[in-house]
């Protein structure tokens, strides 16, 4: 017993719809363009976020260094990590914003060329 794949609405089968929007330069530009945040911001976070670890066990009598009162650099660098988190977090946002216009754009052109029905 043979089975027929399931075709959306507009009659195209999802691989193929899918195939044509990978296919878009636009596609590409906007797969390229969170990469482009997306890599470096990880890089920085993870280099950051393990920093503290390796400074504490590498350079211990730089990070006792005391700052304020009992307060060292260690701790200090320990609390900038959540102001660093939030920062990225920030950035990541204002940067979504610009990646759902993108994405908007695609999704007319595709409802403008009838490949995409109005209601996805």
């Amino acid at each position: 017993m043979e089975t027929k794949p399931q075709v959306p609405d507009d009659g195209l089968p999802d691989q193929t719809v899918w195939e044509r929007v990978a296919a878009m330069d636009e596609f590409k530009d906007l797969m390229a363009a969170k990469a482009r945040f997306i890599v470096p911001a990880t890089l920085f976070f993870v280099i950051y976020y393990f920093a503290l670890p390796v400074l504490v066990g590498f350079a211990r009598p730089l990070m006792e260094t005391a700052v304020l009162g009992p307060v060292n650099i260690a701790y200090l660098f320990a609390l900038s990590q959540f102001f660093m988190a939030w920062i990225l977090a920030w950035l990541y946002v204002r940067a979504a914003g610009r990646f759902d216009a993108q994405a908007k754009r695609i999704l007319e052109r595709l409802r403008a060329a009838g490949e995409l029905p109005e209601g996805k």
